[in-house]
């Protein structure tokens, strides 16, 4: 792939399948994107695990209090994998043939999609997302998740909180916990922000469910988010 035309984005599982599947969002999703193909740009999509990974890890932590981060990273893995394999049929012949596991080995393609999903325990899509930027030289990522802004402070518990539309890696990384773990909900995780502000990383983050969004943002037109750098 020619790293100059490639798309990194990081898409949440949130956005695929917040409760049930829905369709109404990726077949929006699958139009936007295939809408760029067709302008000659290329795409790299990291998929998340979303509800699918928590309400597994939270009915196995019912059955067997005793598992271990590790057992409940593999679930998260899977469901990665399961919900990247999904994207990978809906977009048929566009996409490479083979998820990716390895976000540090690139893989040689015509293809104009390829399809990312979880990589190895206490690694997050957010991290295996800058893993793939850091392996393909690319510079920037858009981040989809269910939130339209990063806040100075949780708005869930905060009434008061600030949205950011700019913001340093610095100052995002005091807003968030200083450790991941497995089904952490964060904008970003803390690995992946330390590794990403290392590599002078841009990331986009907006709200994966309002789609229009993703479109005016790979158009150059404004759009609806935090852009950390």
């Amino acid at each position: 792939m020619n790293t100059s035309e490639t798309i990194l984005i990081s898409v949440g599982g949130s956005i695929i399948v917040p409760d049930e599947v829905d369709s109404a969002t990726v077949c929006e999703f699958k139009r936007i994107i295939l809408s760029e193909v067709a302008k000659g740009k290329k795409f790299i999509l990291m998929v998340g695990g979303g509800k699918t990974c928590r309400k597994y890890q939270t009915a196995a932590k019912e059955a067997e209090p005793t598992l271990s981060n590790n057992d409940l990273d593999w679930i998260g893995i899977h469901s990665t994998r399961f919900n990247a394999h999904f994207l990978r049929v809906v977009f048929q012949d566009y996409a490479f043939e083979d998820i990716i596991l390895d976000p540090n080995t690139p893989v040689q393609t015509d293809k104009s999609i390829i399809l990312a999903g979880g990589y190895r325990p206490t690694a997050s899509t957010d991290h295996s997302a800058v893993l793939v930027a850091k392996s393909y030289g690319l510079k920037k990522l858009v981040n989809l998740s269910n939130i339209d802004y990063v806040y100075d402070s949780d708005p869930k518990k905060n009434p008061d909180a600030k949205k950011l539309e700019q913001v340093t890696w610095a100052k995002f990384r005091e807003i968030i916990p200083d450790t991941w773990g497995p089904g952490m909900n964060a904008p970003f995780d803390p690995v992946a922000a330390r590794e990403a502000e290392a590599l002078g990383l841009e990331v986009a983050v907006m709200n994966g469910t309002a789609v229009e969004n993703l479109e005016n943002y790979l158009s150059g037109k404004p759009f609806k988010g935090t852009v950390i750098r």
